[in-house]
């Protein structure tokens, strides 16, 4: 079908849908085909698995600062897990495979790519919906199967995945190696499976849809920075998850049908002597990172994409450098591809390859200094309105620099080697995947929330909520790069036994912990304006921030199809403020030059 009968047969069926017969509740908000309806559904469900990881993340942190310490009420709640009120070290390796498998898949990856781009992009190109309506109900549908599978596997005999979200083989491949190593950790691989199949599905329908349903006008140097950060991240997606999926299978034949992708000659576990022999564990970790250090950009792409979306109108100028920033989104992209061993510069690589992997590491610095220094200059000598929005995109550009400059140690092998394993990975790990995504996401929802929802979130709560996200993220998570320079290992349950570490042991876990409550705090202001907002009436206009963008052009919230009968036509680049010809200091993308009432 050619493009233009693609979208000619879109958006009749949508027009039809919308202007004919209601549909029913169970059609219309749970199996939905509305692009709108599924990216608001993936975005609760990335805040409902966002809280769950941040349980977890509770727990860990109890465990690191009193280890010795009996907790009654959790073995009341964990018998086996808190047997006599102490966490068991096999529980603490499931919290910690759990928690970041949970966070990565379930909360960045469904709220920033799965919620904001199935929401936005139709929105933003002009079209009334994505390309394959139904194949993006089917994504979502596919991923929560997933995420109960992951759920269900704390309740099976040896309890959830132990392997880390990485699931290192022999723990991952051998079935007796740990607790965790058994069926929990063969729910782990399902779930993730089935997360890659509902992501594939829906990186096709993001492609497809920007590509070929743009509205007329809207030209690839004509769209906002959003969708092609967002185009970007699924490209990334779509060349780097195959072969996660293939190693998947891999471990499964290892581990159920006596293959040896992955098992060495000669391997003892629990004192036996595992049959299997010829293979490498190095292999996995080889296909693993090739998708998990491309995965990291295809998270932080959108978030520095919604960050540059957000500042521009509340800067009130355009976008500094904007086909530098594109340019640079693709170089990165490029370089995502080929750095994937910095992650195994302590597995015994030769030095001149890691000595490769270290350069093109070093060399996504420069594309990523750009697009920062783009986002500085952006906000240079403009009249800032600092909303909530505002405030986490520039806490977002704080996070990557503060991210970015811990990379440049990790990114070095000799460096890497002293601190891999360390809690300083944790730490600029935290700000990367965790902070830049995370206030990227939140400064997305504050600032798409009246489209989303025809309601404006209260300000005085959201910076109350910012000063308590910001302030304690730096506290917990640059205190841990202290502690890895000191020599803290991660993933160990109690570090009291190392003696090394007496010096900061007394206060330092402490320190971060309280820095930890303190955001749990913030967290809770944003759900209480959640509820209070919920709960008012709908006080937004169709455009309440004075954007240009496309899809405030829409109703708050848009109608299904989006456009009514008459799809927009664009006329313009995505950023036009200052604009000497206009009666105001922007001009939307959608209105024609002969429109545009001059000031004289």
């Amino acid at each position: 079908m050619s493009e233009e009968a693609m979208a000619t047969s879109n958006e009749a069926e949508l027009l039809e849908t919308s202007e004919g017969h209601e549909l029913g509740f169970i059609r219309k908000y749970v199996f939905s085909t509305d692009h709108k309806v599924i990216g608001i559904q993936y975005w609760f469900t990335a805040g409902v698995m966002g809280l769950v990881g941040a349980l977890l993340a509770g727990l860990i942190r109890m465990q690191l600062t009193w280890p010795t310490t009996p907790f009654p009420f959790l073995e009341k709640i964990f018998p086996v897990a808190y047997a006599g009120g102490f966490m068991s070290p096999e529980f603490y390796t499931s919290l910690v495979t759990m928690h970041g498998t949970i966070m990565i898949f379930f909360f960045v990856s469904l709220g920033l790519v799965a919620g904001f781009g199935n929401y936005l992009i139709p929105l933003m190109v002009g079209a009334r919906d994505m390309a394959f309506p139904a194949l993006n109900m089917l994504s979502y549908w596919t991923v929560v199967p997933a995420i109960l599978i992951a759920g269900a596997s704390f309740f099976v005999e040896g309890g959830a995945a132990a392997s880390g979200w990485t699931a290192y083989p022999p723990l991952s491949a051998v079935p007796s190696a740990s607790p965790g190593s058994g069926t929990g950790q063969t729910l782990w691989l399902i779930s993730v499976a089935l997360f890659i199949v509902s992501f594939t599905m829906g990186g096709l329908n993001y492609v497809t849809t920007i590509f070929n349903l743009r509205a007329k006008g809207m030209s690839l140097m004509r769209m906002p920075l959003t969708i092609w950060s967002l185009l970007i991240a699924s490209i990334i997606g779509l060349l780097a998850f195959p072969p996660l999926t293939a190693a998947a299978i891999l471990l499964l034949l290892d581990r159920h049908f006596g293959t040896s992708f992955y098992l060495p000659e000669g391997l003892y576990i629990a004192g036996e002597l595992i049959p299997n022999g010829g293979g490498s564990p190095l292999l996995w970790q080889h296909l693993f990172w090739f998708l998990g250090h491309p995965e990291v950009y295809v998270l932080i792409l959108p978030a520095l994409g919604i960050t540059f979306e957000v500042l521009v109108p509340f800067a009130r100028r355009p976008a500094f450098g904007y086909r530098t920033t594109v340019w640079c989104l693709v170089a990165i992209a490029g370089l995502s591809m080929v750095v994937w061993g910095h992650h195994m510069f302590t597995s015994g690589m030769n030095p001149l390859v890691g000595e490769f992997f270290s350069i093109g590491t070093l060399l996504i610095t420069i594309p990523s200094t750009v697009i920062g220094v783009n986002m500085i200059a952006t906000l240079w000598g403009g009249k800032l309105r600092l909303t909530t929005a505002a405030m986490f995109a520039i806490g977002t550009i704080c996070f990557f620099g503060v991210g970015g400059f811990g990379g440049l140690f990790l990114g070095n092998a000799a460096a890497d080697i002293q601190l891999h394993d360390t809690a300083f990975v944790v730490g600029h790990f935290h700000f990367m995947i965790g902070g830049v995504t995370f206030l990227g996401l939140l400064a997305g929802s504050y600032y798409w929330f009246p489209k989303m929802f025809g309601r404006v979130l209260n300000e005085t709560l959201g910076k109350l909520h910012f000063w308590l996200t910001v302030v304690p993220f730096y506290g917990v998570f640059g205190t841990m790069h202290f502690y890895g320079l000191a020599g803290a290992p991660r993933r160990y349950y109690n570090l009291t036994q190392y003696g090394y570490l007496d010096s900061v042991n007394g206060w330092m876990p402490l320190v971060t912990t309280s820095f930890a409550a303190a955001m749990v705090v913030g967290q809770c202001f944003f759900l209480l304006n959640l509820t209070k907002t919920f709960l008012g009436k709908r006080n937004a206009d169709n455009n309440p921030w004075e954007a240009t963008t496309l899809e405030w052009a829409a109703a708050s919230p848009p109608p299904h199809g989006n456009w009514g009968p008459e799809a927009p036509v664009v006329h313009r680049g995505p950023y036009e403020y200052g604009n000497s010809d206009a009666d105001e200091d922007y001009v939307h993308q959608c209105v024609p030059p002969e429109r545009v009432i001059a000031l004289s």
